[in-house]
């Protein structure tokens, strides 16, 4: 059973990372990591006739190659805790509906990868699943439509703007011996407000949580 030590969930089980997997766009292949992606699409469209639709595709791609990699059959799949940036979770929804897996989805902006990889854990720490996937996704032109303007507008963007990631990633979780990473504990963090009134400037806004580590 979990274990708790202050606010932070100690785990017995050590859910292990048997496998994982990244898909992203063409910038981001341009970048120190692109030789690590397992899919790089360098058309952001990814055939796709709009870019939520090419977001759900990420999402996709990136679950799937994770789950081929791990060995395991989708049957064997218990839960899929998975989020994104747009509006009820459309990314993650339409991208793994033909899946047909036990799905939760999850917002938790720029923080969803940790949120999936946490719930994912403490699902299997529970005794309840036996196998579980974590992931998200985001996309640039996606990401710009849903919290300013559509690329089409044609706004300028301001100094403080951020490059939203055109990606998607996913990890595989189970019990299971051997040299895989595994998750030791969990802690849920608290609201940093620093009163940033920037919508363009995300980044102001979201690292004092990032820095903000007490003992």
């Amino acid at each position: 059973m979990a274990k708790r030590k202050g606010k932070t969930i100690i785990l017995d089980s050590k859910p292990s990372i048997k496998a994982n997997a990244a898909a992203a766009g063409k910038k981001e292949s341009e970048g120190p990591l692109g030789k690590e992606f397992d899919k790089v699409y360098k058309d952001t469209t990814l055939g796709e006739d709009c870019w939520e639709k090419a977001e759900s595709e990420l999402l996709k791609t990136a679950v799937c190659i994770a789950i081929e990699k791990s060995g395991k059959a989708l049957e064997e799949i218990d839960a899929v805790y998975s989020g994104d940036l747009l509006n009820q979770c459309i990314g993650s929804t339409f991208g793994l509906r033909e899946l047909n897996l036990p799905f939760c989805g999850l917002y938790g902006a720029c923080s969803t990868m940790a949120l999936s990889l946490i719930q994912a854990s403490l699902a299997i720490e529970s005794g309840g699943f036996g196998c579980t996937v974590a992931a998200t996704s985001s996309h640039f032109c996606s990401a710009e439509k849903q919290f300013r303007y559509p690329l089409e507008y044609g706004g300028q963007r301001t100094p403080t703007s951020q490059w939203t990631v055109t990606g998607a990633g996913a990890a595989v979780l189970e019990c299971i011996s051997g040299a895989y990473p595994y998750i030791d504990s969990v802690h849920l963090g608290t609201i940093q407000d620093l009163g940033v009134t920037d919508a363009n400037n995300m980044g102001a806004a979201m690292a004092p949580v990032d820095v903000k580590i007490e003992p």
